[in-house]
């Protein structure tokens, strides 16, 4: 073999390879520098000759190996994604639990158990207690995250619109999508909680008049979607981006759905956060995202006012509402497709290596603590499902 033959076609260099035609160029420029820092182990930035060898003691000369250095860098990144996971899932099931017990002995208000999402109390120390505990739950990870992978703050939130119509599309494909995934009518949520526990409280009084109620709408609507897509919409997905945007998208929608820690939620969750990440990949903006995640809320709210009455007429008005929804979000698709125009379309980053997607995904899967705190997530759906 000739070792000093370096010709281009010999060359493997993936940052170099790697397709940046989708982003503008500041955005670029720091993906590019954070991927070839050599001390960075959550970056892919293997480069060899595939003309040159190495001598291994024992072995005899071997080539570098862009497989087994593709494989480190995910298990890395996973490890990194599964502790974020675990500590979702100690503050939002444990830690929580244990501070609001704490504060029922000190003699306040409020009480919670251990096998349900429902609290009991007064409308200040719950609503309190379910803003503390969410921006908990999101932001403990969101700085774990961060770091550990060490990436610029410019390079982790995409902040530049590329395309305006991508961003429109987006928005109204959550619309058609809240409408689909709500046709079943099974699923309850931590809002839905809230909402007739406010309206429990007084029948003759709208739980608008109480401003508890205002306060975690408010915050639910836009804190919660705006801490939930710096999550996962941050710099964990900048880093499985090397990967490929469909790796990307698919890690982090699992992740979004298994942590809702509900069978009758994770569909809706799933869907959700994979239109959120595609528009923010299509528009260029973290924005994009954002308000998905907004709209999806507040359809999920206006469906739960629709559905407080048992009444056939508001039964009648609630599936009307679904139905226009899904109208309204599908023909606005339809119409920013037929008026696009002639130039080419933004794509999504595709990846190709000796490792398949699916083996990829495979290898993502079991990388440590992943499996464990996917079982965690649903066992916990399985005891909400049966409580």
């Amino acid at each position: 073999m000739d070792i000093t033959d370096t010709s281009d076609s010999a060359i493997v260099d993936v940052v170099s390879e790697y397709d940046y035609s989708t982003q503008n160029e500041k955005y670029n420029q720091k993906f590019i520098k954070w991927r070839k820092d050599p001390d960075n182990q959550y970056a892919f930035n293997f480069r060899s000759n595939l003309k040159e060898s190495v001598f291994i003691d024992g072995k005899g000369f071997e080539n570098k190996s862009s497989a087994a250095e593709e494989t480190k860098v995910v298990s890395n990144i996973m490890n990194v994604a599964g502790i974020a996971m675990l500590i979702w899932i100690v503050v939002d099931n444990i830690l929580g639990k244990l501070i609001v017990s704490v504060f029922s002995l000190l003699g306040f208000d409020i009480h919670a158990s251990f096998f349900s999402t429902a609290m009991q109390g007064g409308r200040v120390e719950i609503v309190t207690a379910l803003v503390a505990i969410t921006s908990a739950k999101i932001w403990i990870p969101s700085v774990f995250i961060r770091k550990r992978l060490k990436m610029p703050l410019r390079l982790e939130y995409m902040s530049t619109l590329n395309s305006a119509s991508e961003m429109l599309g987006a928005l109204f494909m959550s619309m058609a999508v809240s409408a689909v995934t709500s046709l079943p009518n099974i699923y309850t949520n931590r809002t839905r909680q809230v909402y007739y526990f406010f309206k429990s409280i007084n029948t003759d009084v709208s739980v608008w008049s109480q401003e508890q109620f205002v306060v975690y709408t408010l915050f639910d609507i836009l804190i919660v979607s705006i801490l939930t897509e710096m999550l996962f919409r941050g710099a964990l997905f900048t880093a499985l981006r090397q990967f490929g945007d469909i790796f990307a998208i698919i890690i982090t929608s699992s992740m979004a759905g298994l942590l809702v820690q509900d069978f009758r939620e994770l569909p809706a969750a799933v869907m959700i956060s994979a239109v959120a990440a595609v528009g923010m990949l299509r528009s260029g903006t973290l924005m994009t995202a954002i308000f998905v995640q907004m709209i999806y809320k507040m359809y999920n709210l206006s469906l739960i006012l629709l559905e407080a009455s048992s009444s056939d007429p508001l039964k009648l008005q609630r599936n009307a509402f679904i139905l226009i929804v899904f109208v309204i979000g599908a023909a606005g698709v339809i119409l920013l497709y037929l008026l696009k125009s002639k130039k080419k379309p933004r794509h999504l980053v595709k990846y190709y290596s000796q490792i398949n997607l699916r083996e990829r995904l495979f290898l993502a899967l079991r990388s440590f603590p992943v499996p464990a705190v996917a079982c965690i997530c649903l066992l916990a759906a399985l005891i909400k499902l049966v409580f």
